[in-house]
């Protein structure tokens, strides 16, 4: 279910006082209650339910143009809150990429992953630093989410595998699946051994397998980032 399908799944006077939020930026149980015509109290129950999901947070001010009595509490979105209303950050992506590719070649757009691939290098190697292999392949079910339920790490046959079940790019990969080799490039520099790819959402898998080759190290230092087969 897309985050706007979700929305409209939700009751109608919490659609309401979420769409007035992000229309207002901020609002009190007062003005809330007096859109929806609804009592302050039973506002405050819809208010009380919003902060518990983590859509809406409140803080206390001064409602202007008094400046004198009792702060009120003023709610606005939080994070996950704005992102239920819809958005369109997969098409700007795929058109980004288009567009590196178009102007200046596969050669560009092997350039920026690389980069992104170096960037995620130096955000968990100090983590992993001085780890045993099979405890760095635990740590990295992370590598998306602290604590990802949808990442486990399986073994098979003597293969260790880390097993994704939950794609954040999922709808940019689908279609523009080189980015995926960032995955693969950054998992193999993090593990000293050569990661492949062998169960791809983009093949109906439902998912994406990393299989860890232990026996095919690779040196970090002179590996940088390379296209998937």
């Amino acid at each position: 279910m897309s985050e706007s399908e979700f929305v409209k799944s939700l009751s109608a006077p919490r659609r309401e006082m979420l769409a007035y939020i992000k229309a207002h930026a901020s609002a009190t149980i007062a003005q809330l209650a007096a859109e929806l015509r609804v009592t302050d109290e039973a506002a405050r129950q819809h208010v009380l339910y919003l902060e518990s999901q983590g859509w809406i947070a409140g803080a206390t001010a001064r409602v202007e143009p008094a400046r004198v009595g009792r702060p009120v509490a003023q709610f606005s979105l939080t994070e996950a809150g704005d992102h239920l209303f819809p958005k369109r950050y997969d098409e700007l992506s795929v058109v980004l990429i288009d567009t590196l590719v178009d102007n200046y070649g596969l050669a560009a757009l092997e350039q920026a992953l690389g980069a992104i691939t170096d960037a995620q290098v130096h955000e968990w190697e100090a983590r992993l630093a001085g780890q045993p292999l099979a405890e760095r392949i635990e740590m990295l079910r992370g590598f998306y989410f602290e604590n990802d339920p949808h990442t486990s790490v399986e073994r098979s046959n003597g293969d260790t595998i880390l097993v994704e079940r939950n794609c954040p790019f999922q709808k940019v990969a689908m279609t523009r699946p080189q980015l995926c080799s960032t995955t693969v490039s950054t998992l193999t520099r993090l593990l000293g051994v050569r990661v492949e790819r062998r169960q791809r959402f983009q093949n109906g898998d439902g998912k994406c397998t990393f299989h860890v080759l232990a026996d095919q190290p690779v040196d970090p230092a002179t590996f940088r980032f390379a296209f998937e087969d």
